[in-house]
Order: C-alpha cells, then sequence, then structure tokens
C-alpha cells in the first residue's frame, strides 16, 4: 500500500506486456538487475491480493546481516534467503525456492546475482536453472527494467526520480540444458533492451 504509489508515481513507471505477468504460480521472474529498487517495482506490478504470493530470492549475506534490515526483508518484504557462502550442493542452495514454488507462490529470481553498474548487463550465472530443474512444469519469465539503475545505483542512498521501463518477455519452459536456458534468456534481454532504447529515442 505504501511502495506501489511511491513507485508509480515517483517513477513515472512505462510498463510493456503487462498482462503477460503469471497470475498464479508455481512461477519464475527472472529480471535484470541494476537497483534495490528492481524488487519493489517488480511487487507493485502485482495486485495487493497476490503481494503475500510473491517472493523474492535474496542473499542471505547482505540481507540477513543487520537486524533491522533482516526483519524488513523477512517479515514485510518476504525474502527468501539464499546463502550462497556457507552452501555448496545446489539441492540444499534451494530447498526453500523449491518448497515455495510446490506452494505455488511466484519466485523473483535475479540471473545475473549481484546487482551490476547502472544500466549495464553482467554475464547470467547457471542457478536458475538448478532451481527449474527439479521443479515442473515451471515456467520463466524474462524481464528487463530500463532506468532503475539510474534512480538508485549500487553503492548510493540518494532515491533520484526517473522515468523508468519494465518490458516482460515471453514465458519459457524448463530445458534440460542450463546454456540452453540461459541463452533463451540472454535472446530476450537483448530484444527487450532494444526495444527501450528505441522507445526512448522515440519519446526523446
Amino acid at each position: 500500500m505504501i511502495i506501489k504509489p511511491v513507485v508509480l508515481i515517483l517513477l513515472g513507471l512505462n510498463v510493456v506486456n503487462r498482462n503477460k505477468l503469471p497470475t498464479h504460480g508455481p512461477a519464475i521472474l527472472a529480471p535484470n538487475h541494476n537497483s534495490h529498487l528492481d524488487t519493489l517495482v517488480l511487487m507493485s506490478l502485482f495486485p495487493l491480493r497476490m503481494i503475500h504470493k510473491i517472493r523474492p530470492v535474496a542473499a542471505a549475506d547482505y540481507f540477513l546481516a543487520n537486524r533491522y534490515i533482516a526483519w524488513f526483508a523477512l517479515h514485510v518484504i518476504g525474502i527468501i534467503p539464499l546463502n550462497r557462502k556457507q552452501v555448496t550442493r545446489k539441492t540444499q542452495l534451494f530447498e526453500q525456492c523449491h518448497k515455495a514454488l510446490k506452494q505455488g507462490e511466484i519466485l523473483i529470481f535475479f540471473p545475473e546475482g549481484s546487482r551490476g553498474e547502472p544500466e549495464k548487463m553482467t554475464q547470467l550465472k547457471k542457478g536458475i536453472f538448478h532451481l527449474t530443474r527439479d521443479c515442473k512444469p515451471v515456467l520463466v519469465y524474462p524481464i528487463m527494467m530500463h532506468g532503475l539503475g539510474r534512480s538508485l545505483p549500487k553503492g548510493e542512498a540518494l532515491f533520484v526520480p526517473f522515468n523508468c521501463d519494465v518490458i516482460v518477455g515471453e514465458p519459457l519452459s524448463c530445458t534440460s540444458h542450463a546454456s540452453a536456458l540461459v541463452q533463451e534468456i540472454e535472446l530476450q534481454f537483448n530484444s527487450m533492451r532494444s526495444l527501450c532504447l528505441t522507445y526512448r529515442v522515440d519519446e526523446e
């Protein structure tokens, strides 16, 4: 109730293909990652009645390091903490994610892993393949966000209002090879990024 008006009013959000967002789980949103605003913007796209079903997957070493941030992340945003440093087995690493998917929830999972430089893509990791491999059938929704890295870039605490775009891609089915899934997501990212840039040029 608080975040949604802030996101929609201050950011001047332009959403393309909102109708392609999943209306129920299990499903995985696979967006690019430039800002802490990314998660809040994605959650704001869903009706209030669905918010409890939207579960961001986030790094435990960052969000659980401070007890105040941890309380907010766990009890307000509802993150699924991912212990990247202490767990090496993929089945154990994604145990909570698999449980959430089996309960019909929608996960927000960033294929890049950590936030990159503002408006720059980094190499996609194969974690999303291991997340989907044991949870069939689960559709993956690539999502491109443009402009949020300028509104609140990595390492900055000052929010700057900026027009931002969100483009929802075509849902992808699970594949039998990690490289194939990553490549399909990359292809959609590149296509949607070009659309974002074209949209901004035409607007100017």
